[in-house]
């Protein structure tokens, strides 16, 4: 929608603490969040942080789209750590590129109600290291965020996701990654449903009421 994209495309141009635009940084690490604040996909780049997290959302779809691993729909806010490494000598700037992601996973891993989230790809363990500044901010308009934050379209499009995602598995030979991500998905379409259902107390009995 282009409402979003414009909202993406804004919080890319914003600046960082030295002026320079978030979305021009070549490296740096980035996280999605859904509609209750919870963690759901952390990555890296070295191509750039407006095109990354462009192929993400946007038109261009990453594999992580196109396995039904990341619906891009559950997506409400960005949050991205900028890395300056255009100094240091390649292999070194990848291993702190590295290290850099694996300290945001283990942080957002901490902060999920559930303790997942969906990347299927392990990450080599490293050592944390001290983050940089992260910036944030919700990509969806408040034109439109009632209506996806509604947890029956949300549950809608997690089933979906679900049954994509199951589908893949089923046509290949999964890793274990795309497996527990399979799992992860299915955590987060149970625990979204019983909170649904705090909506509607009472039972079976009240329902058959006259």
């Amino acid at each position: 929608m282009a409402a979003i994209r414009k909202e993406i495309k804004a919080f890319l141009k914003s600046p960082d603490e030295k002026g320079r635009g978030l979305g021009r940084h070549k490296w740096g690490i980035y996280a999605f969040y859904d509609y209750d604040g919870e963690p759901i996909y952390v990555g890296q780049t070295l191509e750039g942080l407006s095109r990354r997290i462009g192929r993400h959302l946007t038109n261009q779809r990453t594999d992580a789209v196109a396995m039904n691993v990341l619906d891009p729909f559950e997506v409400a806010a960005i949050c991205v750590w900028p890395l300056h490494l255009s100094a240091m000598p390649k292999d070194e700037a990848r291993e702190y590129l590295d290290r850099a992601e694996y300290t945001v996973f283990q942080k957002v891993v901490l902060e999920s109600k559930l303790g997942v989230v969906l990347n299927e790809k392990p990450l080599r363990e490293t050592e944390a290291i001290e983050l940089p500044k992260s910036y944030s901010k919700r990509i969806i308009p408040d034109s439109i965020y009632p209506h996806r934050k509604h947890p029956d379209i949300r549950l809608a499009r997690r089933a979906s996701t679900i049954a994509g995602l199951a589908r893949v598995i089923s046509e290949r030979k999964a890793s274990r990654g795309l497996r527990a991500t399979l799992l992860a998905q299915a955590k987060r379409l149970e625990h979204l449903a019983e909170e649904r259902l705090k909506d509607f107390p009472g039972g079976a009995e009240e329902e058959h009421a006259d």
